[in-house]
């Protein structure tokens, strides 16, 4: 006979079961830190460790003696209560003053000199670094330097617009993937400066045991050194607005001989794109990276069509500003125009100035496509040239 109601025992083992194997088919996650690859996270996990059991010990002792005092002199029994109220005799005074020397020595020995050995190396952002890495937080993405390699780039998260809005399946690093990875030597004592542009970002890398706040106008420090070659992400841990969720950090671990040659490519693909501000570029062809660079550094805030979020992202279709003049004249900057946004951004709101993070290629196609995206056709354009003569 077939049971259509089932024992309400039956549904738990059969809830349980789903369960178990929910667990099992998400077994990449675990309760404990992620593997350790920098001196900071494996003291800090050593430490987390250690703290663990003296404290699990702790509880599991008082614990022991409060239940045994509970049973042992419970009122049942015929105990009776006592009138004292405080220490009186030795034996009672080495009671109460023993337990207060274990902690003493537990809070200022076995927990603090490993911790203060941990802040010390934490801290210790320059004796013996071998290079600096320069991180600057803006909204919703991370700028880069090595100024010792004269390289500079902009990380932003690649993910497709189509999985976070659930029209395609999520990817296997959904939100924790970028278009430029932090490259990185292993085995370097690497000293990262970080500040920001707007608001108090934070860079965390969970591997790296470092999570710094990036905060505009002061300039922090932590350091890392990466023992494993690999790829590591992170992501911003600080509320910095609409797009928190989206400003991932991938960083890549490589020998010493790849990051040369990392190097290399990346200082060249630099020089092409400097070299890009003394040629003419066609209407065609700044449409068509004006439209990758608006997707990539725009979008997050103006909307794909250019609708906007108003009133505290305003719409760029049909925009008086974007349709407006594009330069004076004389071939100058005219203030609180559509170059001088993009160029300067505007004070007091959240448009940032793409002046020191876009090339000159770069701003030239965002703004012609602007102009002549989403129902504006204005039909005009700007060159590289004209820009790189703006700076």
């Amino acid at each position: 006979m077939t049971r259509l109601n089932p024992r309400p025992h039956g549904r738990f083992f059969a809830g349980l079961s789903l369960l178990l194997a929910t667990g099992a088919a998400r077994a990449d996650y675990t309760w404990n830190f992620p593997t350790p690859v920098t001196p900071i996270a494996r003291d800090t996990l050593n430490i987390h460790n250690e703290f663990m059991v003296i404290i699990t010990v702790l509880f599991v002792v008082v614990f022991s003696i409060m239940v045994y005092s509970m049973v042992k002199h419970r009122k049942s029994s015929g105990v009776e209560p006592a009138t004292f109220t405080g220490p009186t005799g030795a034996f009672q005074w080495f009671w109460v003053l023993v337990p207060f020397g274990i902690l003493l020595f537990i809070d200022f020995v076995l927990m603090g000199i490993p911790a203060f050995h941990a802040v010390i190396e934490m801290e210790d952002t320059r004796t013996k670094a071998d290079m600096v890495l320069k991180v600057t937080g803006l909204q919703w993405k991370w700028q880069y330097e090595y100024p010792d390699s004269g390289i500079k780039f902009i990380s932003t998260m690649s993910t497709p617009r189509e999985q976070i809005e659930g029209k395609e399946a999520k990817g296997e690093n959904y939100l924790l993937e970028v278009d430029n990875e932090v490259v990185l030597p292993v085995g370097k004592k690497v000293r990262v400066l970080l500040t920001s542009t707007d608001v108090i970002h934070t860079w965390w890398v969970p591997q790296f045991g470092v999570k710094r706040d990036a905060i505009p106008g002061f300039l922090r420090e932590t350091w890392v050194r990466i023992e494993e070659p690999g790829v590591y992400r992170g992501q911003c841990a600080e509320l910095c607005g609409k797009d928190h969720g989206f400003m991932p950090v991938v960083v890549r671990a490589v020998p010493e001989a790849e990051y040369a040659a990392w190097v290399d490519k990346k200082k060249t693909e630099m020089a092409a794109a400097a070299a890009g501000s003394d040629r003419a570029w066609t209407k065609d062809e700044l449409m068509a990276a004006g439209k990758a660079g608006y997707d990539k550094n725009c979008a997050a805030c103006h909307q794909a069509e250019g609708q906007g979020l108003p009133p505290a992202f305003p719409a760029l279709a049909g925009s008086k500003i974007v349709t407006g003049p594009l330069l004076s004249p004389e071939g100058k900057l005219i203030p609180d125009s559509h170059v001088d946004r993009v160029f300067n951004g505007k004070a007091g709101t959240a448009m940032q100035a793409f002046k020191a993070t876009l090339s000159d290629a770069d701003l030239a196609a965002i703004i012609t496509y602007e102009r002549n995206a989403f129902g504006n056709n204005k039909g005009d354009m700007i060159q590289p040239a004209q820009i790189k003569a703006l700076r």
